[in-house]
Formats: C-alpha cells, sequence, structure tokens
C-alpha cells in the first residue's frame, strides 16, 4: 500500500479568518478538496482534515485549528502518526514578501519569518519541508503587517486571487506526481489576469 502525502494549508480557525490574506493556504487546500471531491470531515491531531487519493497518492489535507504561529502542533503530531516523512510533506502558506499572483516553490531552508511555517520546523527538526508560498504582497504605506495579513483580500485582487488558487490546485498535483520542475531550487509561477 502506497504512503501517505500530507498536503498542510496554513491559516487561522474560524469563519472571523476565513477570507484573510493570511488563511490563503486554508483556500488553496479547500479549492484543492473539492476539485477532488474530498470532505474536510475529521477532526485529529487538532487539525481539519480530508482523506482520499488524488491521481495515484494517498493524501491526507490538513488545515491546523491551532492559531497560524502554533501550525507545528497539529502538523507535526499527524506525521508522526501516519508515520509520513518530511519531505512527503507540502505546506502552503501566505508570504508578505512575494506579490499577489506570485507562486514560489522551495524544498528547505529558513522558515523566512514565517512563524506558522516555523513551528512546524522546529516541531519536526528540519528546515528540510517543501512549502508552496502565495504572495499576497506588502501592506500599502505605513501599515503594520500584523494587521495587513488578517484583513480581506479587496474586491480588485479577487481575480488573482482565484487564479492563484486555481494554479495552486494544479502545482500541488504536480508535486504530487514527482514532477521534476519541483527538483529545480527557486521555482516561481506568476498568473496573469486580463482586466
Amino acid at each position: 500500500m502506497s504512503e501517505f502525502f500530507l498536503i498542510a494549508g496554513l491559516g487561522n480557525p474560524g469563519p472571523r479568518y476565513a477570507h484573510n490574506r493570511h488563511n490563503i493556504g486554508f483556500q488553496a487546500v479547500d479549492a484543492l478538496a473539492q476539485a477532488h471531491g474530498l470532505d474536510f470531515t475529521r477532526m485529529e491531531h487538532r487539525a481539519q482534515t480530508a482523506h482520499g487519493t488524488i491521481g495515484e497518492r494517498r493524501v491526507i489535507l490538513a488545515k491546523p485549528q491551532t492559531w497560524m504561529n502554533e501550525s507545528g502542533q497539529a502538523i507535526a503530531p499527524l506525521s508522526r502518526f501516519y508515520k509520513i516523512p518530511p519531505e512527503h510533506i507540502l505546506v502552503i502558506y501566505d508570504d508578505l514578501d512575494i506579490p499577489l499572483g506570485t507562486l514560489r516553490y522551495r524544498q528547505e531552508g529558513t522558515s523566512g519569518g514565517h512563524r506558522g511555517v516555523q513551528s512546524i520546523m522546529q516541531l519536526l527538526g528540519t528546515q528540510t519541508l517543501p512549502r508552496l508560498r502565495l504572495g499576497i504582497g506588502r501592506p500599502p504605506g505605513q501599515m503594520d503587517p500584523a494587521a495587513y495579513v488578517l484583513q480581506d483580500f479587496e474586491e480588485a485582487e479577487l481575480p488573482s486571487v482565484w487564479e492563484v488558487l486555481r494554479l495552486a490546485r494544479e502545482l500541488i498535483v504536480r508535486w504530487l506526481d514527482g514532477d521534476p520542475d519541483f527538483a529545480r531550487p527557486g521555482m516561481t509561477w506568476r498568473v496573469s489576469v486580463e482586466a
């Protein structure tokens, strides 16, 4: 029987945060689940999970129900319980330092200051952790980044967000299939939205 792959979208739990920039990781795994007929019907190890298959892979999609900064408290126990090695975990999350409409893949390295990712790395004990970063851009003017990430996307940004989620779904499937592009460092994709 094939091994599990864990696809973890990061965000904050509850309807208040559902459409925040910080929750684009949750939105990505929701879109993936919907596209493949999977449902988040379980609560295990402090995460909502959906189990099933995508292509030839047995997958667990996870949305930690800890706060964002404590995501490792859900992902590390799931990884241990299902014996999923770090290289079979893909973490999807927002990145302030990447413009909206840009997606970037990394196989290993530091958390880049993202506390949710840092929590996962710390509790897994490794920096070798595949991750797909979804750009949300920098806050305007002197706005506090902590306040910015907890805002919903603006109406004008939504077409780009939808394209990012569509492309993220496609890239996750390609990653699961072992697409050699993902072995190349610093892979970057950009969506284009017609005005």
